[in-house]
């Protein structure tokens, strides 16, 4: 069912799966890739936690999709991180929730925003993330042009910040394009631009050049030592730095599971027999662990 809630002034607008044939069930809070809404992955995977008998709240994030908030489409990890954290106020405050049994799940970038809203928020009972994108400095570093290249979008990302404060006007590049070298994601990627898959109205593809700075210093790597809560992943050779992932596992102190699958990044957003493997995997930590 659709549903709004506050962030911090802004409304947030979700939708709230429940399993059938329950007054009250364990909440788990999902989120999806960089830029994305919720009609994109965290839609199909709370979907798919209510079957298991969860109930799921995917959303929208500040300035994204159905939500409010200005900037539209400004890839904050901070906001991000924040915007989760009233997600689980909401989701445990919930009647139809148990408020002591509350979990999170994270998909590609999303993956960093729960684990850092979980290192610090209590009420987060458990962890799961899928294929997620783990990085910090060296991965930061290999994957967008080394050193210079990263010092180079942090400075066109400074160029537009100060733009945006003296004209309020945001400047964006597409987030994935096949002919536009500036694109985020400079790259044919079937997902994002196929309108059967990702390539859908709600979705603007569209990426705020003044995002990349705090995109390309944001450390998540760092953040494992600080999770004490049970943490599951699932990801694969064939997705995004699984070496990111390695290194976020091992220094995981608390109780910890790891499963090697196959496939590409793209198709634990909506392909099967990925999706599937991932949410009875996710539901199967969650019954576990809350």
């Amino acid at each position: 069912m659709k549903t709004t809630f506050d962030s911090d002034g802004v409304q947030l607008v979700g939708n709230l799966y429940l399993p059938a044939g329950a007054d009250t069930a364990p909440g788990v809070v999902v989120a999806g890739t960089w830029t994305s809404v919720k009609e994109l992955m965290a839609d199909r995977y709370a979907q798919r936690l209510a079957e298991r008998g969860f109930a799921a709240l995917s959303f929208d994030f500040a300035g994204f999709g159905e939500s409010g908030g200005e900037p539209r489409d400004v890839e904050s990890p901070a906001s991000k991180v924040r915007d989760i954290h009233n997600a689980v106020t909401f989701l445990t405050d919930h009647p139809s929730v148990d408020g002591d049994r509350v979990g999170a799940l994270g998909i590609c970038a999303a993956a960093m925003y729960m684990a850092e809203n979980t290192a610090h928020d209590p009420r987060v009972r458990s962890l799961a993330l899928i294929a997620p994108w783990l990085h910090d400095r060296p991965i930061v570093e290999a994957s967008y042009g080394g050193a210079d290249g990263v010092a180079a979008k942090i400075e066109l990302a400074r160029r537009a910040r100060a733009r945006f404060e003296e004209t309020g006007e945001v400047e964006y590049v597409p987030v994935v394009s096949g002919t536009d070298p500036d694109a985020a994601m400079p790259f044919d990627i079937d997902f994002y631009l196929n309108p059967a898959r990702g390539g859908i109205p709600a979705w603007p593809n569209r990426y705020a050049v003044q995002a990349w700075e705090e995109w390309l210093t944001y450390d998540a790597v760092a953040l494992a030592p600080e999770i004490t809560q049970p943490t599951l992943i699932v990801h694969s050779e064939d997705a995004a730095i699984p070496d990111g992932t390695r290194r976020f596992h091992a220094g995981l102190p608390g109780r910890k599971d790891i499963l090697w699958s196959q496939g590409t990044q793209f198709d634990f957003y909506d392909q099967e027999p990925q999706v599937t493997l991932s949410a009875d995997t996710a539901a199967a930590h969650f019954r576990r662990t809350l």
